[in-house]
């Protein structure tokens, strides 16, 4: 059972392509009166540590996802879009995989359906049957499934909030047509899974052990209802195989809130139980 564990996290990095596919080769501030209005508004860090709760009390979003990696001369975005509905903490995102030199990819869309504690894939390709799904618990992956899936999870990213240590806010701007609160600091990854929400401690105490750093800097965007309408991190990891450090920029945005979601998890039947293979 443990041989085939290793094998479904050993191979959930090659199913998206971040590592053998990515490195296997080679603001507009608004007025001076508006910044003071809103700076006299409240504490930066404390007003971020409020930005996870304000979405499960928004109910659920859409999301698009793009995530940025860049280890020496290479660079390559995965971009995603689905739904997620935060207080059931559950989401389902169509991730694109980066396509080759020539223009095309020779990966289908992996769909993804995030849960507390748990990744679950589709289309993965390398021996499992087109009809079933992979199961990842990301306590074991070392970054926490907040890049591993090629897209952060929109809860976990919000929930890395948690762990602000300094903040400050930037002023105003837009995001989509929509008037926003820019603020930028820094987070720590143990502290933020010290006060996360039960499904996301074990994931982001990983990550804060896994990371070469456990400190995220960060840009948030929040709505004049608090809530996150874009986030972006900056992590960095070792890279196993040319042990080097990987940059990854990843973007998450949320819009429509409230909009039916209605993400349901495979059942038992439908989980592959066989070693997964690498590409």
């Amino acid at each position: 059972m443990a041989e085939r564990q290793h094998g479904r996290v050993r191979g959930v990095v090659v199913a998206v392509g971040i590592l053998a596919v990515c490195f296997g080769a080679a603001g507009c501030s608004g007025s001076g009166a508006a910044l003071d209005q809103d700076a006299r508004a409240g504490d930066p860090v404390e007003t971020l540590h409020r930005a996870a709760d304000t979405l499960v009390e928004a109910g659920s979003s859409k999301a698009r996802t793009s995530m940025e990696m860049a280890t020496g001369g290479t660079r390559v975005t995965i971009r995603g879009r689905g739904v997620y509905d935060y207080r059931r903490q559950l989401g389902r995102l169509k991730v694109m995989l980066p396509q080759d030199p020539a223009g095309t990819s020779k990966h289908r869309p992996i769909t993804e359906l995030l849960a507390p504690g748990a990744l679950f894939m589709k289309n993965r390709g390398a021996g499992v049957p087109a009809d079933k799904w992979v199961r990842v618990d990301t306590a074991t992956l070392t970054d926490g499934n907040l890049v591993t899936g090629g897209a952060t999870d929109p809860f976990a990213a919000a929930e890395v909030l948690r762990g602000t240590r300094t903040a400050t806010y930037v002023g105003r701007t837009e995001v989509a047509g929509t008037a926003v609160r820019h603020y930028r600091g820094t987070a720590d990854l143990g502290r933020a899974a010290h006060h996360a929400s039960a499904g996301n401690k074990g994931p982001l105490a990983a990550a804060a052990k896994g990371f070469a750093t456990a400190r995220v800097p960060f840009d948030v965007y929040l709505d004049d209802e608090g809530r996150i309408r874009k986030i972006r991190h900056r992590f960095s990891f070792l890279n196993g195989q040319q042990k080097g450090t990987v940059a990854v920029a990843s973007t998450t945005l949320l819009y429509d809130f409230g909009v039916a979601t209605d993400v349901r998890l495979p059942a038992a039947g439908d989980i592959y139980a066989g070693r997964i293979a690498e590409e």
